[in-house]
């Protein structure tokens, strides 16, 4: 029986591959609705950015005094309020910030979607490679069904012999439908990734039975701080110590400078004057929330610590999977699979020639499946766990650290 990791997908009639991983990436970078909404929120940075740079506005008033013609007063009269402290840098540094915070976002979402993109197209070509296995079982299944009848036909065995072949060929039938049905799923949830159909997909192209060598513990150790959770986690504490600037930039009080002319009718002449205001910080120093901004500060420096070290267990467990994921595989490939084709060659010659019963041929059929089954499970947590760590550092950071 040909190994299923490494066959080639059973294709419906008219139907050829239509979509690689590449492809399946560039439909989903151009077209992720999530990715799209986090490159906007990185776009809207920039109206803070400008926004910040502003300075406040001036206030022109106007006031009359006494109703009458013979003694009315106007006054006009322009005000400016002038920023101390450093406010306006402050201002401007917590915007910088906020917008790097949103470009970091961006990279997280896309790390994110590459994480499905890998998965999902893999779940894809699991399916496809379950539908081969399926078909190669249920032949084998009408093969056994068709041995079984001849001897029970020519009265080698009992008619029992041939029930159980029955009920060994119908259920591979079942399991047959199944994984057609899966593959459908499969299709639907890749094309979901940028809004697209399944029914319109067709099926992937691509190797599943690749695997490739886990990274070691220490090139992915130092590439951890590169990680976009870590970034995020930066960014999150570059922007509380923007917002602790600007709360301690509101210590200093800012003064308003005016400037205005007074016509005073009765006395028939004009009067130019200035003045200037500044708020008394008797009740308000704004201390409380300069107290605030010092606990977010160290709060994110907490989280900082706590992201790495979450981080540090997600990668070991990733890598540790990657690793027993591979080993099953090889051993798989190189000694459990060829053994139990062995064993089921032999039952079926033997079952031919009257020295088996078929209970013997229905074992040996088991542990062959069993065994193939597992494979392809091994190599679909292999690809996860790949995808897992490369969700975690990045694509460029994975490819630069095991050089694929």
């Amino acid at each position: 029986m040909q190994d299923p990791a490494t066959a080639t997908a059973t294709l419906p009639a008219g139907v050829t591959p239509s979509i690689t991983l590449a492809a399946a990436w560039d439909k989903a970078l151009a077209a992720n609705p999530g990715l799209q909404a986090a490159r906007f929120g990185a776009a809207a940075a920039d109206g803070l950015v400008m926004q910040s740079q502003a300075r406040p506005n001036p206030e022109v008033s106007l006031n009359v005094e006494d109703t009458r013609p013979e003694t009315r007063t106007n006054t006009v009269q322009i005000s400016q309020l002038i920023e101390l402290g450093g406010k306006r840098e402050a201002r401007m540094q917590l915007a910088d910030s906020e917008k790097a915070a949103a470009q970091a976002s961006v990279v997280a979402t896309q790390a994110a979607l590459r994480y499905q993109v890998l998965v999902n197209f893999n779940e894809l070509l699991l399916a496809q490679q379950r539908v081969d296995f399926a078909t190669k079982t249920h032949a084998l299944a009408t093969q056994a069904l068709d041995a079984a009848n001849k001897r029970v036909q020519a009265g080698k065995v009992p008619p029992l012999e041939a029930s159980r072949a029955q009920v060994a060929q119908a259920n591979a039938a079942l399991e047959l439908a199944q994984a057609r049905s899966l593959t459908g799923v499969a299709q639907q949830n890749l094309a979901s990734l940028w809004g697209g159909r399944g029914a319109e997909l067709g099926l992937a192209s691509g190797d599943f039975s690749a695997t490739v060598q886990a990274p070691t513990a220490e090139q992915l150790d130092q590439r951890l701080d590169d990680a976009p959770a870590m970034l995020l986690a930066r960014r999150a504490l570059e922007q509380s110590h923007a917002v602790s600037a600007v709360e301690r930039a509101k210590r200093v009080q800012d003064p308003t400078l005016s400037l205005g002319v007074k016509r005073a009718r009765d006395v028939g002449r004009n009067q130019v004057f200035v003045g200037v205001s500044i708020p008394l910080p008797l009740f308000d120093s704004n201390a409380g929330n300069q107290l605030q901004a010092l606990r977010k500060v160290d709060q994110a420096e907490q989280q900082l610590q706590d992201q790495r070290l979450q981080l540090q267990a997600q990668v070991f467990a990733a890598r540790q999977q990657w690793l027993s994921s591979n080993q099953q595989v090889a051993l798989l490939q190189s000694q459990v699979i060829p053994t139990a084709q062995s064993a089921y060659d032999l039952a079926v010659r033997g079952f031919s020639l009257g020295k088996f019963s078929f209970l013997d041929v229905l074992d040996a059929q088991r542990s062959l499946f069993d065994s193939q089954r597992q494979l392809l499970d091994q190599l679909m947590a292999s690809h996860r766990a790949r995808a897992e760590i490369e969700r975690i550092f990045g694509t460029p950071a994975l490819a630069a650290a095991t050089g694929t």
